[in-house]
């Protein structure tokens, strides 16, 4: 019936619809990402430069502490209790620094 074919187009064309927005979606995080590195970048070489004696490990330390109090500031909105006394930001540290590292170990291991 002409019902049953309309109804058919109607829902491919929402399929598609909501495909396309996926996809565009997907764009826009991919460079909403790539624009932080950059971010990142420029920060770490600017800092890097005006700072004598600042590695770019220096900086990233810095960044890593600032998200983790940003992070505390929005988690703390919610009242939930994180630990936050210097070992545990160390630690904090330490374990992500691992975590990169071993990040880009297996990257590096998977292209050679």
């Amino acid at each position: 019936s002409h019902q049953a074919e309309a109804d058919k187009v109607r829902q491919v064309k929402a399929a598609e619809g909501e495909a396309e927005a996926r996809y565009l979606s997907g764009l826009g995080v991919a460079r909403q990402r790539k624009a932080i590195v950059q971010g990142l970048q420029a920060s770490v070489s600017e800092f890097s430069g005006e700072v004598n004696g600042a590695s770019p490990k220096d900086v990233m330390d810095i960044l890593l502490l600032s998200q983790y109090f940003d992070t505390l500031s929005s988690v703390g909105a919610n009242s939930l209790i994180l630990e936050h006394d210097p070992a545990t930001v160390a630690n904090l540290q330490h374990q992500v620094g691992e975590s990169f590292m071993t990040g880009n170990r297996g990257k590096r291991d998977y292209f050679e």
